[in-house]
């Protein structure tokens, strides 16, 4: 089976489901592909100050998760009025040079969230990209793939298809099996209903592989 994760990387609550999207991964390596896709938020979800980004912190990394930790707010830049493209562009771009894995991403989401570090800003991105890539990355490089219509497309094209399934929170998780199930969870960051689907889906596929061995194909109509 297959399992999308739909992500915005300066999304609060992506940051919050990374553990679980690791646990996911591990759990069930061999039995299960995982890949990320990026889903842009629109200016208007992004906060309009720091106060008010704060506020949101409080109530997801404090009320809800619990976490030892406050995110930071300083990535916020209310004169950018929400065009945060830049860090998504840049974690898709890295794929270019075969970061398919989560590091470049997680570089980005730790700069912005746990430094403050305007990565709205391309040549910020491209920094800390470059600086969590190591010899792989080359700024230049990066930038121009970055900046690039083949990106910004593959982008745009992610980012509907998480639309399509008529959903508008992240983290998104899309399950889809070999016999023509689907399941979708949208905003949910806690392990244990993602891991019962992933099981049952599991079981059903291999019910129907069983099944096949013992009875081969339906009868004709």
């Amino acid at each position: 089976m297959h399992v999308t994760y739909y992500l915005e990387v300066l999304s609060s609550w992506c940051t919050w489901v990374e553990p679980v999207w690791a646990e996911l991964k591990q759990r069930y390596a061999g039995r299960a592909t995982f890949e990320w896709r990026i889903a842009l938020m629109s200016p208007a979800s992004f906060p309009r100050s720091r106060a008010q980004c704060d506020w949101f912190y409080r109530r997801s990394g404090g009320t809800v998760m619990h976490s030892p930790f406050m995110l930071h707010s300083g990535w916020l830049e209310p004169e950018r009025e929400g065009r945060y493209e830049a860090p998504n562009l840049v974690a898709e771009a890295a794929r270019d040079f075969g970061f398919e894995g989560d590091e470049i991403r997680l570089a980005l989401a730790r700069a912005a969230l746990r430094e403050g570090r305007k990565i709205g800003d391309l040549a910020t991105a491209v920094s800390v990209a470059v600086e969590a890539g190591g010899r792989r990355l080359r700024a230049k490089a990066l930038r121009a793939a970055a900046t690039s219509k083949t990106v910004r497309d593959r982008v745009d094209a992610s980012t509907q298809a998480f639309l399509s399934h008529q959903i508008n929170q992240r983290p998104a998780f899309v399950l889809t099996d070999a016999i023509g199930d689907k399941a979708v969870f949208s905003g949910l960051v806690r392990l244990e209903p993602l891991a019962a689907t992933i099981d049952a889906m599991l079981a059903d596929t291999a019910a129907y592989a069983a099944h096949a061995v013992h009875h081969g194909k339906p009868p004709a109509a």
